[in-house]
């Protein structure tokens, strides 16, 4: 009854929220006269914040149209390459022609960016995304709320999403192929591409793992003590409820982005609390870039997805309380997940020195399974100074850990790739 309870009190709440807004646009707005009373930044600013702690969050848009490559502004449109009931495979097409100059990107290398399917959309990664795009071709995994999905269309487990990774590959190719999983999806794309390798397919030419939970026995962190502290039956009993009926996936088992939100925030309380207590003082100074920095941050922060409930117990079980993937006793499908098959897949590992969800090591573990991988064709990163989310978004990302990531990719694609298969006998 849960859902049901935070549905009637978001219900409830939905006419102070737009009250709240409109108080705020009436103090704010110059052409209003309320905004030249005494006191009327400071009014507005609380009608404001009202409004932005009460609202609903939708899904934002990757709003991805453009980008500039040496000093030319380049179109990009986003298409929906594949669409299955729990995801959508887009694709960043990039719009180019030899006037341009830069005939040389119908050759970038292919960028399967793997987003993780743990609580927020995949446009947590635009800045990953708009990187990538100045030197690759890009895909990325947009994982659909499953609140949204009907409950006829069936379960959602850890194995489909190996399963659903497999078939994204399958459609892109692996001839120019690099898949780039961020947190969560490490485990699932290492298993995704052993078993290619084990099954004698062909395989991406590089996997790049950031920050994500391979072996969560080393550095855990208190994501990771909040997964192993409670059995499993406990997760089952108290984060898992069914979707209410004014959804597409009325009856589904899930677990609700309002609580996962809740966990988000109570991590780092102070932290948020000070953020909007300096939102507020930025509207009544009237510094609106700040403000507006802040509203960006919290409009994707907000914006949460219900995860299904099978897929999210798996991972509990298998990846923070089993540790079945190191342990070399995970099946998927009844095929065994041996890392140690991989052979032509380049490997980079990326962690960042201050990252309090996956701890160091818990990436570069991957190393350590990847046997078969010869050495010169394996990598590890550790971003000084770096946190979780600096590996993969922000200044951090784009000067220091991306430079690195292009080279790598670089490196191992191309004529350099094909000889080195055709000198094993692989498959290209």
């Amino acid at each position: 009854m849960l859902y049901q309870w935070h549905e009637l009190w978001r219900a409830s709440l939905a006419p102070c929220t737009y009250w709240a807004d409109a108080g705020a646009k009436m103090f704010s707005n110059h052409e209003s006269w309320l905004s030249s009373l005494p006191g009327a930044p400071r009014t507005a600013a609380s009608y404001e914040l009202l409004y932005r702690l009460g609202k609903d969050y939708e899904k934002p848009e990757f709003g991805i149209h453009q980008i500039d490559v040496e000093g030319l502004s380049i179109p990009v449109v986003e298409r929906v390459a594949v669409e299955k009931p729990f995801c959508r495979l887009l694709r960043f097409k990039r719009y180019h022609d030899q006037a341009d100059g830069l005939a040389r990107m119908k050759d970038d290398p292919v960028v399967l960016v793997v987003a993780p399917l743990s609580g927020h959309h995949a446009t947590l990664l635009r800045d990953t995304v708009r990187t990538l795009l100045a030197d690759h071709k890009v895909y990325i995994t947009d994982w659909t709320d499953a609140r949204m999905v009907p409950a006829e269309r069936g379960a959602f487990t850890l194995d489909d999403y190996v399963a659903y990774i497999q078939a994204f590959i399958r459609h892109i190719g692996t001839d120019n192929l690099h898949v780039i999983s961020v947190c969560q999806p490490t485990v699932p794309v290492l298993a995704a591409i052993s078993l290619l390798a084990a099954r004698g397919e062909a395989v991406p030419c590089s996997m790049t793992m950031m920050g994500g939970p391979i072996d969560t026995r080393q550095s855990p962190t208190s994501v990771n003590n909040l997964a192993t502290r409670q059995p499993l039956w406990w997760f089952e009993n108290n984060v898992i409820h069914t979707v209410p009926a004014n959804y597409p996936g009325a009856g589904r088992r899930v677990y609700p982005g309002f609580l996962q939100h809740m966990g988000f925030v109570a991590m780092n309380p102070e932290r948020h609390g000070t953020s909007h207590w300096d939102f507020y003082q930025d509207l009544v100074k009237g510094d609106l870039s700040s403000a507006q920095s802040h509203r960006k941050f919290y409009d994707e922060y907000n914006a949460v997805l219900d995860m299904p409930a099978e897929y999210y117990l798996d991972t509990i079980r298998t990846v923070f309380q089993e540790h079945l993937l190191p342990r070399g006793l995970w099946d998927v499908a009844g095929e065994r997940v041996d890392p140690s098959k991989i052979q032509d897949c380049a490997l980079l590992t990326i962690e960042g020195e201050l990252d309090d969800i996956s701890g160091q090591g818990q990436t570069r573990a991957a190393h350590d399974l990847c046997t078969g991988i010869p050495a010169p064709h394996r990598k590890h990163l550790t971003a000084q100074g770096a946190g979780h989310y600096g590996i993969f978004s922000g200044r951090r990302w784009r000067t220091e850990v991306y430079p690195q990531v292009r080279q790598f990719i670089a490196a191992h694609t191309g004529a350099a790739v094909s000889a080195t298969r055709q000198q094993r006998g692989s498959p290209n």
